[in-house]
């Protein structure tokens, strides 16, 4: 997504001295906080290598939201979008690059790029679908059924992240996945 609109933009003589250092790559290694909760979420960042988790303090444990991948936008919208403090965390969980992009220039980029706005709506919409499942999951499945359509719906999550984290993202704890995981 990011990489074609940056390609389109580097084509527009007009747009591109603008928009030329708005896009900061940086590496960051393993558990990089790039927002703490309790901050007000300035920047979007798109993954270019690599693998990011949002999570949330529950009386000192913390509780896996998501995951996100290679070419997937991550922030804490609702801090992004109403410039409140953020509920979440968000970290890498193995070495990756990012793509940062600030408020300010993601406001610019909706403006001058109507497709750039849908495609990013579209994907507020998926990560909404994506939470609304997952809440639902957890109310109406078992966590071996929670885990069996995870590893059908979503195994890079199985092959990438640590079992710590997906037990945390399931709501169960360690040993109750290692149980899970053993009996298949």
């Amino acid at each position: 997504m990011i990489e074609q609109l940056i390609e389109r933009i580097k084509k527009d003589e007009e747009s591109w001295p603008h928009f030329q250092n708005s896009f900061v790559e940086t590496k960051i290694p393993s558990r990089a906080v790039l927002l703490r909760d309790g901050e007000i979420s300035t920047h979007i960042y798109i993954i270019k290598k690599g693998c990011l988790r949002q999570w949330f303090n529950k009386d000192g444990k913390e509780i896996t939201l998501q995951f996100f991948f290679e070419n997937q936008p991550v922030a804490s919208i609702d801090s992004f979008l109403s410039n409140q403090p953020s509920l979440f965390t968000i970290e890498s969980i193995e070495p990756s690059t990012i793509i940062s992009v600030t408020k300010e220039t993601f406001e610019k980029l909706n403006r001058i790029y109507p497709d750039f706005k849908d495609g990013f709506n579209e994907y507020v919409f998926k990560r909404f679908r994506n939470y609304a499942q997952l809440f639902l999951s957890r109310i109406k499945d078992s966590p071996k059924e929670r885990y069996e359509d995870l590893i059908k719906t979503h195994p890079e999550i199985v092959r990438r992240v640590p079992q710590h984290y997906i037990a945390s993202y399931l709501g169960i704890t360690p040993i109750s996945l290692s149980r899970i995981r053993n009996r298949r």
